[in-house]
């Protein structure tokens, strides 16, 4: 990777990432959280705040510790910020999740709890934007304008999320509880639609073009998808602040910001379109056929919001809506991805240094696409039908689709393992002289 070094600490992000997944999925087996609850329970809250934080933007954050210096050929700021925050991120999590289960009476009530938490994600959310901001910023082009997007859509997000963890301790005064009574879809849209869509977005051109050596996206067809896609995410936040602020309704600018972002996420697809039609790899490897899944359940993401909206159902089946895009776009696309980079990174990290000097396996050596293509396709078809039961309304069939989806999840993730242990290399290449193994949790370059 031309102008990267490997980060020391992405695989630990990747792993506290995937212990939340798990965790989350564990809940919603046991009942936790919609649809057993209203949307606006605070076990759903609960269930809510371990996918976005513990899950996406960990596995996010990991990521871009590595890919931001890739984007910018440039080193990344401080990488000695990257523990602190990843140990702020998760103390403050845990304090939210149990500000939240006192609300719901799960834990003696203890209102400090939700603004302590949110003090410790916004001390570690800070180190997260300076740190990825002022490297991105050398050379703000290409992928690397979609990552600042995103880094200001998690300020948005992050600002709210105070404001409410605030308010629900009844410490944020009476401009707190109207926030909170009506910013929540502000809140929400802004760290899922700017957050985590624009900053997948923005690292999978990059990524996609690396993998199947196919040429960038021109700069002036990217730079449209994310205009409309940062319009979007400025008319939510903005136009939503100042629709709370002057008392009127939230639905022009909740309308006027869904349209872009569906015009955003069709030139999405314009351009990786041309991806995949000039690459040079024409076999695509599992990662590749996986992320095509994701891609779909993107649009199958935009095409049930319309036709939800034009039914009048959405207030109804906003919890289906919410999990195809959290678990079909977002998860789907992090996981397939995920398979693919750790393999990298462990290839790198491994065989790099003896490059030259020793026969080595190629990165394709270091997994078993045969026998993971089965977990992949088991948490794609499940949760496709889990959005189904949700539509349908049918708790108990929503409970067995995430039976079915933690299964396929600790296949995917014991495949990791092995790619990180080097348990599919030939023995005769797996550690040639010079070449150290890899420690599961992070990279020792």
């Amino acid at each position: 990777m031309i102008g990267g070094s490997i980060s020391r600490w992405t695989m630990t992000y990747f792993a506290a990432a995937l212990t939340w997944l798990l965790a989350v999925l564990t809940l919603m087996i046991v009942g936790i959280g919609h649809p057993a609850t209203d949307l606006a329970a605070p076990d759903t809250l609960v269930l809510v705040h371990v996918v976005c934080i513990g899950w996406l933007s960990l596995a996010m954050c990991g990521a871009l510790f590595q890919f931001v210096p890739v984007l910018v050929a440039r080193p990344l700021f401080s990488e000695r910020w990257a523990l602190p925050a990843l140990a702020l991120l998760t103390a403050g999590l845990v304090s939210l999740l149990a500000g939240f289960m006192a609300l719901g009476g799960r834990l003696p009530s203890a209102p400090w709890l939700l603004p302590l938490g949110a003090v410790l994600l916004v001390t570690g959310f800070s180190l997260v934007v300076v740190d990825l901001g002022l490297t991105a910023w050398q050379r703000p082009t290409g992928p690397a304008r979609f990552v600042l997007v995103g880094l200001a859509s998690l300020c948005a997000t992050v600002v709210f999320g105070t404001v409410f963890a605030f308010a629900l301790a009844g410490w944020a005064g009476r401009i707190g509880e109207v926030v909170l009574a009506r910013g929540i879809p502000l809140h929400a849209i802004a760290g899922l639609g700017g957050w985590l869509t624009l900053t997948a977005m923005g690292v999978s051109y990059r990524l996609l073009a690396m993998f199947m050596l196919a040429p960038d996206v021109e700069d002036r067809q990217s730079r449209l998808t994310l205009v409309a896609g940062a319009l979007a995410v400025a008319m939510i936040v903005g136009g939503g602040a100042a629709a709370i602020g002057f008392g009127a309704g939230l639905n022009t600018v909740l309308a006027i910001a869904a349209l872009l972002g569906l015009v955003c996420a069709t030139l999405y697809g314009r351009d990786l379109a041309s991806i995949f039609r000039t690459r040079k790899r024409h076999h695509l490897e599992l990662n590749m056929r996986m992320a095509l899944l994701s891609f779909a359940s993107l649009a199958g993401t935009g095409l049930l919001g319309v036709a939800l909206v034009s039914t009048a159902t959405l207030p109804m089946h906003v919890g289906a809506l919410a999990f195809l895009a959290v678990f079909g776009w977002l998860s789907g696309l992090v996981l397939a991805k995920l398979y693919k980079i750790v393999a990298f990174l462990t290839w790198l990290e491994t065989y790099g240094p003896v490059m030259g000097r020793a026969p080595t396996p190629r990165v394709q050596d270091l997994v078993a696409e045969r026998r993971a293509t089965k977990w992949f396709a088991t948490y794609y078809v499940s949760v496709w039908m889990g959005t189904l039961a949700l539509l349908a309304k049918e708790p108990d069939a929503f409970r067995m689709a995430a039976v079915a989806m933690t299964v396929g999840v600790v296949g995917i993730v014991h495949e990791i393992v092995r790619i990180r242990r080097l348990e599919d290399v030939a023995s005769p290449l797996r550690l040639p002289a010079g070449a150290v193994a890899p420690h599961l949790l992070f990279a020792k370059t």
